[in-house]
């Protein structure tokens, strides 16, 4: 378990704050960021990542863009495209799961 910057998993500060709200409550990620365990803290709340697991895009679903502030998988895919130049949507791409609970 460490105590990791609350950056390296939320990259803006939209998310942090979705997550503060409750609004976010899972990320995913191109690659592994953080362990099962790992906390970090946002303004004075402290968050524990409780899952991490690898997934492909294909494994997305509605639920899924909607624990990561989105209203649904296409509005999810559309956030993507702008967020990533160059980005396309590919169902066997690896990506990786960081689910995390609010402890206080």
């Amino acid at each position: 378990m460490a105590d990791i910057d609350p950056g390296t998993l939320l990259p803006n500060d939209r998310m942090r704050q979705q997550a503060l709200d409750g609004e976010v409550t899972q990320i995913h990620r191109g690659q592994q960021y953080a362990d099962e365990g790992d906390t970090f803290e946002l303004d004075g709340a402290t968050f524990e990542v409780v899952e991490v697991a690898d997934r492909t895009l294909g494994d997305m679903t509605d639920a899924d863009a909607q624990a990561e502030g989105a209203r649904d998988l296409d509005h999810y895919k559309q956030i993507l495209e702008r967020a990533h130049d160059h980005f396309e949507w590919d169902d066997t791409s690896e990506i990786v799961l960081h689910r995390f609970e609010r402890q206080n």
